[in-house]
């Protein structure tokens, strides 16, 4: 590629004010002689991606909604590989049709190609606004980075809870709330002291932006984009990634099927006539006991699990021998609570 490049991640809860952060901050880079693409996830991946509501779930606890979403941001992945391989032509690969159509038209409108076209290029910021709750989804683009020898930062947006909540009310496209709730608890923020790659990030506080913070993230990027990654031949860091994409899918097909079992012993309790307290009591302790399930169970696999060189995990065995264990603690529970010992499987 001609031009310089720097991939900036943009991570935070809906409404913590990631694209505006994105525009502000694209209007300095031009002052400065800079272009910009940005790139926002809730415009390149469709609407109906989003929708779990209806979602069917397979016999291996994973719903195909969720499935469909990872997809989705997989192919906006391989839109911004196929930009970074040739900026002058991008050229097609693999990727979901609609996305592509959708990032094409964000190239188009944002006239990035023509800037690249100069005969001296100017130096191009990708900003990609999307939650990136996880660090193993933020370490894909560092991965990218690193593949192609273009800079990398990343700018993650602090906000309370309630805060995004009243803002979400806003949106032209609400998130349902439960879900800015759930993920706030899943929030990954990034650690610079236990992921050596996150070392090029900045925190902001998105209710308090001053000038001072938009110059603090504009030296950041001008840093990352003098100082390009480079591929490496030592694959340990590569290992240590593969295995935390592998901890959070277990963790995440784990997690939707606790649910189930969770909600199914609570529908036992009822038929037994439970009273509200020993519900109210009972709620509480299941989740509790589910929360501890599934950091042991991500703990296992981070550390524990034995995994060959060019083997991958299978994931849906180390899934079901797990929630083994977790329905005889749920009985356990139950048990405790003195709701008969019938037992459900999974649906």
């Amino acid at each position: 590629m001609p031009a310089a490049v720097c991939l900036c991640v943009l991570c935070g809860l809906p409404a913590s004010g990631k694209s505006s952060l994105a525009q502000v901050v694209s209007s300095e880079l031009h002052m400065q002689g800079w272009r910009t693409l940005i790139l926002s996830y809730d415009q390149l991946i469709s609407e109906d991606a989003f929708d779990f509501s209806t979602a069917v779930v397979d016999e291996d606890g994973v719903s195909r909604g969720q499935t469909r979403w990872r997809q989705h941001r997989q192919a906006v992945l391989s839109c911004v590989e196929s930009f970074l391989q040739d900026s002058d032509a991008p050229g097609h690969c693999r990727i979901e049709k609609g996305v592509w159509e959708r990032f094409s038209q964000a190239i188009q409108q944002q006239k990035i190609l023509q800037a690249l076209q100069k005969s001296t290029p100017q130096p191009v910021a990708v900003l990609l606004d999307d939650n990136f709750y996880y660090q193993s989804m933020r370490y894909e683009v560092y991965q990218l980075a690193r593949k192609y020898s273009t800079g990398f930062c990343q700018v993650y947006l602090h906000c309370p809870v309630e805060v995004c909540l009243s803002r979400n009310l806003d949106r032209g496209r609400p998130v349902p709330d439960e879900v800015i709730v759930e993920m706030s608890k899943r929030m990954e923020s990034p650690n610079a002291a236990k992921n050596n790659w996150e070392e090029t990030s900045l925190t902001l506080n998105s209710t308090d932006f001053t000038n001072a913070h938009i110059q603090s993230l504009l030296q950041l990027m001008s840093s990352a984009l003098k100082n390009p990654l480079s591929p490496v031949q030592d694959d340990s860091e590569q290992k240590e990634a593969d295995r935390e994409r592998c901890a959070s899918s277990v963790v995440h097909q784990a997690d939707q099927a606790c649910r189930r079992l969770v909600s199914q012993a609570m529908v036992r309790a009822r038929e037994n006539k439970a009273s509200s307290e020993v519900l109210r009591v009972l709620a509480r302790d299941l989740s509790e006991q589910k929360t501890r399930f599934l950091q042991d169970l991500r703990r296992h696999v981070l550390h524990e699990l034995p995994v060959s060189e060019g083997e991958a995990v299978d994931v849906e065995r180390v899934v079901s021998r797990a929630l083994t264990v977790f329905q005889q603690q749920r009985e356990e529970v139950l048990q405790r609570h003195g709701v008969s010992s019938t037992r459900t499987t999974i649906a």
